[in-house]
């Protein structure tokens, strides 16, 4: 079932992993295969959500989003998205991008280190929006609960996200964006830094927004569906079915599509922090996704990996740690196996609590999910 399932993702990494060695080193290998598992590990929410709305699917419209949603999701979000990051900040055009990191390695490199400010700021403020609205949201299972209980409960002041997101920006653009680094040397990008972090937030808003929108058209969609269904039974006619589900399912196939697009956002931001070549980014990112749509399919057939309560914690963790480097790599340099290692380090441990807690809970026997919430809440 496993192989059946991952067997696609498993070849395609052996194939990826192996042609970044081949053409670009051990290095390419390392950073290839972090940014892979930075991926799928902050995907691992998106899937269990995909998994939970795909069921409400019929066959037919869950084949149109495992074929054509994935080809979206790769080739859209994880290979396009980053050259077109590039090329507005970089003010090149996209073709002009992808030539340069081919024949012109470094000039291209001497463009993409002139726009990082703007890229790190406006990844930075779009993962930190990711990350404080998680942490400010009171949720049933805390990881860390010292922290989380206190911070749920400041969480109900209205637009508090918005408002710390904005100081953290101001903050940057007045201390590390004073100096940022480019390849000139350090140079002052406060407008830079300011103007790209607005941007960042507009467009965390925008995509929020279009995601409530969608969400909002499918439950009014099936409680149409569902008032035509028992109005049909009463009246003692056929329901049809294929019909009314086919039209639910094409909201369910907007929601799902913008909703994908927006989990995506965090992994191709967050792997600029990890390295500026978008082969390798596009090719690791690429991978990811593969087991994203695998890790949906496993979901919808078995439902057992939501069990690991703790792992959509470790993730968004590993987003805010992501952010605060993406906002000091503006001025200061870290290498990115530093960052990647940060990140699989917190989703590793999220992980290790989770299988912690699923023993704890065994050994009790079981229990009632207001037990769990208690033996989650001491890790």
């Amino acid at each position: 079932m496993v192989l059946k399932t991952f067997g696609w993702s498993f070849a395609i990494t052996a194939l990826g992993l192996a042609f970044a060695a081949w053409q670009w080193g051990w290095e390419a290998f390392g950073v290839v295969l972090i940014l892979s598992i930075l991926e799928i590990s902050l995907s691992f929410d998106n899937a269990v959500v995909n998994a939970g709305i795909l069921k409400k699917m019929n066959a037919f419209w869950q084949k149109i989003f495992l074929t054509i949603g994935i080809l979206i999701a790769v080739f859209g979000m994880r290979l396009v998205f980053p050259v077109a990051i590039v090329a507005i900040s970089a003010k090149v055009g996209p073709i002009e991008a992808v030539q340069l990191a081919l024949d012109e390695p470094e000039r291209y490199e001497a463009l993409v280190t002139d726009a990082h400010p703007a890229i790190a700021a406006f990844g930075g403020m779009f993962l930190l929006m990711i990350f404080l609205d998680f942490i400010f949201e009171d949720r049933d299972h805390k990881w860390l609960a010292w922290l989380e209980r206190p911070l749920a409960k400041l969480g109900k002041v209205d637009m508090l996200s918005v408002c710390v997101a904005l100081i953290v920006l101001l903050v940057t653009a007045m201390t590390f964006a004073t100096h940022a680094h480019t390849s000139a040397g350090h140079v002052d990008k406060s407008t830079t830094v300011l103007l790209s972090g607005v941007a960042g937030l507009i467009t965390y808003l925008i995509v929020g927004g279009l995601s409530g929108f969608f969400e909002n058209k499918l439950e009014e969609e099936e409680e149409r569906e569902h008032e035509e269904e028992e109005k049909a039974k009463a009246e003692g006619k056929p329901v049809s079915a294929v019909g009314l589900a086919g039209k639910a399912a094409f909201f369910l196939f907007l929601y799902l599509e913008v909703l994908d697009a927006s989990f995506s956002f965090d992994g191709v931001i967050g792997a600029f922090a990890i390295t500026n070549h978008i082969f390798w980014m596009a090719l690791g990112l690429g991978i990811g996704a593969m087991y994203v749509r695998s890790l949906t399919v496993y979901l919808v057939r078995e439902g057992t990996l939501d069990d690991y309560v703790y792992l959509e914690h470790g993730a968004h963790y590993a987003i805010g740690a992501l952010a605060v480097i993406l906002l000091v790599t503006v001025q200061h340099e870290i290498s990115e196996l530093i960052t990647g290692s940060i990140g699989v380090v917190l989703i590793a441990l999220s992980f290790w609590s989770s299988v912690r807690r699923n023993k704890a809970l065994a050994a009790a026997g079981g229990g009632s999910s207001g037990d769990k919430t208690e033996v989650t809440s001491g890790v």
